[in-house]
């Protein structure tokens, strides 16, 4: 059935969201075309003497030489107990570059499995930041690959993008697409009948799609197209949005072979037990941003509390089908406290002028509804958090899987510094520090369908790694760009200390000084004679 008043009806398959964000004025980033950082490949590139964090959930070890041979991991060589017991005869042979990593730290790149390049809103508030800025805070924050989660900018610029980054011609990391699935009406809807949503995910597949995003759609339309995704090999997420939840929870969702449940909307309505549909009051407007999110705080409070039958009886049987959770906790941490959100430290140095000034209070920008954000709103967040945080620990102890996403752009959050705060709220949820490591490497990596290529340190996968100057198991607030604040007890000074040293993706060593240093240019140039107005505590 076509819908001639429908402008987008005749969008290629991938586009809808973008064209529907061209109307309206909105730019997308723009794209990278070149690259100036990164050296290498080399032929042959030895890491030498470094203590290795594999990203499985192993415990470090070490000391080990790392040999990369142009791309790839090309063998692991233990070469000692300790620093002090080397054996140069076990060391491997020189190589054409080699790094110093005695007392540092090797563990795989970070798989962002939320993460999107920009957002066309952010050009509401001025001139958006170009992809660039985005990808060098990426591989400045040891972020080595993310999944492009929804494809706002368009299929066919995220599919340029993702060939640029594959063949070293950009500074980016390795990029998978997810398209968006046109068939809700608060978006943009297309799709009208199961048999267009089959005939629109085959088309997706022939673009060269990685997968699929879904904010929910009529049950018999979404179960077609969750049916033809596995047919066609594409995986699917979902953001169970509240205008399509009450028809399509997390767990229905799931039995239809959905790959991932993106945040937490749908979960607390597959836990309701006295309500089909949560306790909005009559005056609600999803519309407004206020209300949306607001009352998106109280829906855990409403459902099967932990421990009870309904509770363990919808984990069984997420956990039967295998399913996947990728809750973002730190794209809704503002909710919790907004004024630490706001004033966190990067801020000043590293947030662009048009995302700040997105950021702020304003009718008709998504996440941007601070118009009266009080305690109660916070109490009410933070006892969700409590509620979600234990479904998803105790998800992962009984062995389903849960992976790091950041989702940022929005609410506060920055690029590559979302996923850092996740590793933070995953610890906070019950997660060892190995165990979030895990999530945000190789989890991540599984969950995409690329475990085989990267995600952990092993020989002959791609080389996407990290050095590190200190552990990151100690203190993730070390994987900061701006680092932690320390006190210096020789000199008696407070200083920041950072941990990641360089990033590597498929084998290209990228110095993240040199890398932050272009973040904060770019950032600072944003602003130009307008930097009286930048936030409230720069420096």
């Amino acid at each position: 059935m076509s819908k001639p008043d429908n402008p987008y009806i005749n969008s290629l398959p991938g586009e809808e969201m973008g064209d529907l964000n061209a109307s309206k004025g909105w730019r997308p980033p723009v794209p990278a075309t070149g690259r100036d950082r990164g050296a290498g490949p080399f032929k042959r590139l030895v890491l030498r003497g470094a203590t290795i964090i594999d990203g499985t959930g192993a415990p470090p070890w070490g000391p080990v030489d790392v040999v990369i041979e142009n791309d790839r991991i090309a063998a692991l060589a233990g070469v000692g107990a300790s620093l002090d017991t080397i054996n140069q005869d076990r060391r491997p042979a020189a190589g054409d570059f080699e790094v110093d990593c005695h007392g540092k730290f090797v563990m795989p790149g970070l798989v962002d499995s939320h993460a999107h390049i920009g957002t066309p809103y952010h050009s509401m508030c001025g001139v958006e930041p170009p992809a660039d800025y985005i990808y060098k805070l990426w591989l400045a924050h040891g972020v080595t690959t993310v999944r492009e989660m929804g494809g706002l900018n368009g299929l066919g610029y995220t599919m340029q993008q993702k060939e640029a980054s594959a063949r070293n011609e950009i500074a980016a990391p390795n990029i998978l697409s997810y398209a968006y699935f046109p068939a809700v009406n608060d978006r943009v809807k297309t799709i009208y009948t199961p048999d267009q949503a089959r005939d629109w995910v085959r088309k997706l597949k022939n673009r060269g799609a990685d997968g699929i995003k879904f904010f929910g759609a009529p049950p018999t339309i979404m179960q077609a197209a969750l049916d033809e995704a596995a047919k066609q090999g594409l995986r699917s997420g979902c953001h169970h949005a509240q205008m399509a939840v009450t028809r399509v929870n997390a767990l229905k969702s799931a039995t239809w072979g959905l790959t991932s449940s993106e945040h937490y909307y749908g979960l607390p309505e597959a836990l309701f037990e006295s309500r089909v549909v949560q306790q909005f009051p009559t005056d609600y407007n999803y519309s407004d941003e206020y209300f949306r999110f607001a009352l998106a705080g109280q829906t855990f409070k409403q459902a099967a509390q932990p421990g009870s039958p309904k509770w363990k009886e919808v984990m069984e049987r997420f956990l039967e089908l295998g399913h996947t959770f990728v809750p973002t906790f730190n794209i809704y941490d503002a909710n919790r406290d907004l004024m630490r959100a706001r004033r966190a430290d990067w801020h000043d140095d590293y947030t662009w002028k048009a995302i700040w000034k997105y950021f702020q209070p304003q009718r008709g920008g998504h996440g941007s509804y601070w118009y009266r954000w009080s305690t109660t709103n916070e109490i009410e967040w933070k006892e969700n958090y409590r509620l979600w945080m234990q479904f998803i620990n105790e998800y992962k102890n009984l062995g389903g899987r849960v992976c790091a996403g950041s989702d940022s752009g929005f609410i506060f959050q920055i690029f590559g510094f979302g996923l850092i705060r996740e590793l933070e709220l995953l610890q906070e949820a019950g997660f060892h520090p190995l165990e979030a490591l895990r999530a945000a490497t190789s989890l991540g990596a599984e969950l995409l369908g690329i475990d085989q290529d990267t995600g952990s340190v092993d020989v002959g996968k791609r080389a996407d790694l990290l050095v590190m100057d200190h552990n990151p198991l100690e203190d993730f607030k070390l994987l900061y760009g701006t680092g932690a604040w320390r006190l210096n007890d020789q000199t008696g000074r407070p200083e920041w200390v950072r941990a990641l040293r360089y990033t590597i993706k498929a084998g290209l060593i990228f110095d993240v000084d040199e890398l932050l240093a272009d973040v904060r240019k770019l950032a600072d140039d944003s602003w130009g004679e307008d930097g009286d107005q930048r936030p409230p505590h720069a420096r």
